[in-house]
């Protein structure tokens, strides 16, 4: 991925992906980066976010797409930005719809509920109109993405979001997919339900909440990887963000979300052992 300029010495940005990369192996969350490297310079967040994605891939995974963050105006407005952010998304970050999370693989869980696109075509080159970014697309599946935060109390700016891989932790993909001659995402309302030890209200939300429409999400993404230097390419998938709000998991949780024409789709997290 080509560097985007930043005034923070790649010393400092390494101390700060160490940081994070320390804390995702401990398992215990660290102090925010935002000291090391600012709130909102993004050269110098996905300098490091792209030092971790080189840890990540040495150790041999693959990656298998990219997620999409703060595609909603009140958490823009939150972190004082406008403008969403993006993710790596790794091959050991999938898990089966339905399957159950080990204890201790994450931190701080988070789930929201989403429409992934799975890539037919490469988003390499054009104009990246959306009628070519519609028609790049294979199918879409109703997802959940499993937020997590390496930073203690989920105590993060712009900046440390961004250089903790848009806080992501896993994904689900549902079972039913469905081309774009079948569903039309902005169209569709999304319901969550998530049972189980500290349970609230359910995020409810529709496809018009991620940037008015997830086939515009996917737009600024597919512009973005490209001039970021590596472009989205067929067969990768897109997390195009969330529909609602996100919704904390404690260990033993259950969360299950339904989109209206792409079916259901569900985890769970496992009970600590005693």
């Amino acid at each position: 991925m080509s560097a985007v300029p930043t005034a923070v010495p790649a010393t400092v940005l390494d101390q700060a992906a160490a940081r994070l990369l320390d804390a995702a192996a401990s398992g215990t969350p660290c102090p925010p980066v935002r000291d090391l490297i600012g709130t909102d310079d993004l050269g110098a967040a996905y300098g490091v976010q792209q030092r971790i994605a080189a840890a990540r891939l040495a150790t041999g995974t693959t990656v298998v797409g990219r997620k999409i963050g703060l595609t909603s105006l009140a958490v823009q407005q939150q972190m004082g930005v406008d403008t969403p952010d993006f993710g790596i998304l790794f091959a050991d970050m999938a898990y089966a719809d339905g399957a159950t999370v080990p204890a201790g693989v994450l931190l701080q869980p988070r789930v929201e509920a989403e429409v992934a696109f799975v890539l037919g075509d490469d988003l390499a080159e054009g104009d990246l109109a959306l009628s070519q970014v519609a028609g790049a697309i294979d199918y879409a599946v109703a997802a959940l993405e499993i937020c997590d935060s390496r930073i203690a109390g989920w105590d993060i700016s712009f900046g440390d979001t961004v250089a903790d891989n848009a806080s992501a932790g896993l994904y689900v993909l549902g079972t039913e997919r469905r081309t774009l001659s079948e569903v039309t995402p902005r169209d569709v309302e999304m319901r969550m339900t998530v049972t189980g030890p500290g349970a609230t209200a359910d995020s409810v939300g529709t496809g018009a909440a991620s940037l008015g429409d997830p086939l515009v999400a996917v737009q600024w993404l597919a512009t973005q990887a490209r001039e970021y230097g590596e472009p989205l390419r067929a067969g990768q998938v897109v997390l195009s963000g969330a529909l609602g709000p996100m919704v904390a998991c404690a260990p033993g949780a259950t969360a299950q979300a339904t989109i209206t024409g792409l079916g259901e789709v569900s985890v769970n997290f496992a009970e600590v052992s005693a």
